[in-house]
């Protein structure tokens, strides 16, 4: 994201390094807490290295001594650290692990990663446009109404002859998509297809959820609800006339960091893609089949069941349209210079659009453009690559046993996503944290914590499902510890969680508001090698792969939030508490 004309709430380099060191421990652990039945695993840095480690508890009694189980090797500097294991204490409790006079809380407790979870999807329920966000439901967060986008703007490059350039539009409501204020579909597709998929999977888990938003009450699932509130904004993107479908809703440039409400530049629907047809076509038929249950959905289920219909006409029609921002610009005015989701490749798309659409009506031509373009492989869906979710819907029929009669043989899927599993639970023996991620330099790229992390244990998790077999939850959940500080940097990346917190992400709001805490319960990037940003921060605190993390404001490189991160955290740790014994 660029910083171009950004006004900063720069911190002093000195204060920064001196408040990480303050919250630093050379004692890594989960912050967040683990489960009584589930692994409790310790990573202690050379500092506090020690030939025998303690657990206590509140009352300062000793109920776990061990040694380390082995030596990790950082892959990229060499340093050794230990790793302790005291998945033995089994006692829901606050303990004290001390490592050579160094000491870290430990919590251990029934549904650990409950509150995260909760906060994961509540923290959607901040970024909501157009709407004030109240008191009551958002305590000191609550501000006023913002981009209300009754006036939207059509751009030249979206123009058509029943909506020439400059008709304006009404595209109210949905999510700013990250630490910025506009909207864009897809991401938003590939956020809600994320969260509805595993709805099916956990529908019971997401049921017993309650946010305390607006809707809280109702007939329908808060869950459902808070993705109800981003799926009527994308019914607004779809030109009525033809079927296709915006790319996003944009400001020409990124807004300063200021709160919503000061914001004043004008917005702008922009190009019709390809990609954003199928992502939306997708999204529509799979929340028409999840939202069938509630009668006071009927009317929208027909409606975004007729609207993917649309969309996936309109993208056979136009199968090759990519957004392209730069020649976009070169063509028309004003340029657009936010967000590009662009993507070259469609057949994932494809894939994924064909198969909810055929899920949902039953439709064998669907089935037909589904089977002929499954991939041969599972791969953990991005927003780029977004045949994943078609993969689980796939995949989640089969763990309902509900797979219907002629049906495309997933078996190749299963297969590979068996394989990428043992292959990643066999790298933990070798990681310097006992994570699955973390051993090569490119698991460190942007939106590490979510695609390199959070996806690796959302896979683990369906493996988990189709077999039984603990090893793969066990790897799931080793990939949150990794998320809630037992890692390189010790920081848990979750806002408003664990000892050592993120306290300034790359996000306007928080940015913004004049609180010192920033709004809880979003996932930040991550480490990323790249380091994009380096010109326009302070310093990283270091070059290495796994260090290279910047809890700063001007990090958008490493510390920015976005819906899509926040949904594989949401999935991840909802399905992991849904599973615990």
């Amino acid at each position: 994201m660029t910083t171009e004309n950004m006004k900063l709430k720069l911190t002093s380099l000195t204060l920064l390094m001196a408040l990480t060191a303050m919250a630093q421990s050379p004692v890594k652990v989960n912050q967040v807490g683990y489960y009584p039945d589930g692994p409790k695993t310790a990573v202690i840095e050379p500092a506090a290295k020690a030939k025998s480690f303690t657990l206590k508890d509140a009352h300062g009694k000793t109920v776990w001594r061990g040694k380390a189980t082995r030596t990790s090797v950082s892959p990229f500097d060499g340093r050794e650290r230990q790793v302790v294991c005291f998945t033995s204490v089994r006692q829901p409790g606050t303990y004290t692990l001390s490592a050579k006079g160094k000491r870290q809380q430990v919590v251990i407790a029934q549904h650990a990663f409950a509150d995260v979870a909760a906060a994961a999807v509540k923290a959607f329920y901040l970024q909501r446009t157009a709407t004030p966000i109240l008191k009551e439901y958002a305590g000191d967060y609550a501000r006023p109404a913002a981009h209300p986008d009754d006036k939207v703007i059509i751009h030249p490059s979206a123009a058509s002859p029943q909506r020439p350039a400059g008709t304006v539009i009404a595209s109210p409501g949905g999510w700013y998509d990250a630490g910025d204020y506009n909207k864009y579909i897809v991401n938003s597709g590939f956020t809600c297809g994320l969260m509805l998929e595993n709805y099916i999977v956990n529908k019971t888990y997401y049921d017993s959820i309650t946010l305390n938003i607006p809707e809280t009450g109702n007939d329908i699932p808060d869950y459902l609800d808070e993705i109800m509130y981003n799926l009527k904004w994308m019914l607004t993107m779809q030109d009525p006339y033809d079927g296709g479908v915006y790319h996003k809703l944009t400001t020409p440039s990124f807004e300063g960091f200021v709160m919503p409400a000061e914001c004043h530049q004008p917005r702008y629907v922009v190009q019709k893609s390809t990609a954003a047809a199928l992502d939306f076509a997708a999204t529509m038929a799979l929340a028409a089949r999840v939202y069938a249950p509630y009668p006071a959905c009927g009317q929208f289920c027909k409606d975004a069941i007729k609207a993917a219909g649309k969309a996936y006409a309109w993208a056979v029609a136009h199968p090759a349209v990519a957004y392209r921002q730069d020649e976009m610009n070169k063509r028309h005015k004003p340029e657009i210079v936010t967000g590009a989701y662009d993507d070259e490749s469609f057949t994932d798309e494809f894939f994924w659009a064909a198969t909810e659409l055929y899920l949902t009506t039953g439709e064998e031509s669907y089935l037909l453009q589904a089977t002929a373009t499954m991939p041969q492989r599972f791969s953990v869906p991005t927003w780029g690559d977004v045949a994943g979710i078609g993969a689980m819907a796939w995949l989640n029929l089969e763990i309902s046993g509900k797979k219907p009669d002629g049906t495309p043989c997933t078996e190749r899927l299963k297969n590979s996503l068996k394989t990428y599993c043992d292959s990643v639970v066999n790298a933990m023996q070798t990681s310097a944290f006992n994570t699955p991620n973390g051993n090569r330099a490119d698991d460190f790229c942007w939106g590490s914590n979510s695609e390199r992390c959070a996806g690796m244990g959302i896979a683990l998790m369906y493996q988990y499902a189709l077999s039984g077999e603990e090893a793969y939850r066990t790897a799931a959940i080793a990939t949150c510890d990794y998320l809630f500080g037992r890692n390189a940097t010790g920081f848990c990346f979750v806002t408003g969680f664990g000892t050592q917190r993120v306290m300034h992400p790359h996000q306007r709001i928080s940015a913004a508001d004049g609180l010192e805490a920033p709004l809880p319960g979003f996932l930040a990037g991550g480490p990323n090698i790249g380091q994009q940003d380096k010109e326009h921060t302070p310093p990283y605190p270091s070059a290495l792969p796994d260090e290279s993390y910047l809890d700063h404001v001007s990090s958008y490189a490493s510390n920015e939030i976005a819906i899509n991160w926040n949904a594989y955290l949401a999935v991840l740790t909802a399905w992991i508490d849904a599973s615990e014994k």
